[in-house]
């Protein structure tokens, strides 16, 4: 089970940090990420952190987001920075049992088998 938190509504050029906690057989070594969805777009991929800590972002958020883990709290992280309009979107974490970077980072959506509910970012 993921479970999403952190979103919030705020003013352009701030941040947000947030967190996907994760519960289940987190033993197992996984790939996860972030998406986002704004209304009447698809969803697309924001960042993605492999089992051996290589991630991967998208263009339009290098720079300015930052995705970590936290294995002992079993939680993942999107540091949110420079938030402009065009981030406002619901965002969603994911994730599949899948050890290493190869075929993790990159992947597209189908590629993952759990999805949380997702939490609201709001830039004005």
């Amino acid at each position: 089970q993921l479970v999403e938190s952190g979103g919030a509504s705020v003013q352009a050029g701030g941040s947000l940090t947030l967190s996907c906690a994760a519960s289940g057989d987190t033993r197992r070594s996984w790939c996860m990420a972030w998406f986002r969805q704004a209304p009447g777009e698809d969803r697309e991929g924001v960042a993605g952190i492999a089992s051996d800590g290589g991630t991967r972002y998208a263009d339009s958020v290098k720079g300015r987001f930052t995705v970590s883990k936290d294995n002992a709290k079993n939680t993942l992280y999107l540091q949110v920075n420079s938030l402009k309009p065009e981030d406002s979107a619901m965002y969603y974490c994911a994730a599949r049992r899948w050890a290493g970077s190869g075929g993790c980072l990159g992947a597209q959506e189908g590629f993952y088998r759990y999805w949380g509910q997702g939490t609201q970012v709001t830039v004005s």
